[in-house]
């Protein structure tokens, strides 16, 4: 009986020094003013915005993300085609090592698509990060109004 008790205890060892290791290395990236935009009632598509940075000495990258405000969850950029800014999927946001990527209005976001509720200034919002190394950050992030965004164009 002693030995079976040992035998299982030693078994959780490798476990229990991957999880260990997984959260020392998952602490090596931070989220800065994380924040989602506010979008006008029935808008169905959202963002959020923050920037990542690496305090580690070895490249990351964040490959998924996850909330409960919208539909589908999405990694995106802003690329110029054909003379138009136009928004496209990323399988990951790279994250060098000691450096600072930004996520921002018209460059990296993270894409709310099909949202379930309105994202009113002044509301909070639950959003999860997912790294390549398997570790995830859980925020809560504020909504946020982003000037200029959201503005009627002129008709012509």
């Amino acid at each position: 009986m002693h030995r079976s008790f040992l035998f299982k205890s030693l078994s959780f060892l490798p476990l229990t020094m991957l999880l260990v290791t997984g959260s020392l290395y998952a602490a090596t990236i931070e989220v800065i003013d994380p924040y989602a935009r506010a979008v006008p009632p029935g808008h169905p598509n959202s963002a959020a915005f923050m920037v990542l940075k690496n305090t580690g000495a070895e490249d990351r990258a964040l490959v998924d993300a996850k909330s409960n405000v919208s539909k589908v969850v999405e990694l995106h950029t802003h690329r110029k085609e054909g003379g138009m800014m136009r928004m496209r999927r990323v399988g990951k946001i790279e994250i060098k090592a000691a450096s600072d990527t930004v996520l921002k209005p018209g460059g990296l976001h993270v894409m709310f698509i099909g949202l379930k509720q309105p994202l009113n200034a002044g509301d909070v919002i639950k959003l999860e990060l997912i790294f390549d190394d398997g570790s995830k950050t859980k925020l809560t992030i504020p909504v946020k109004r982003v000037a200029g965004m959201m503005q009627k164009r002129p008709k012509h």
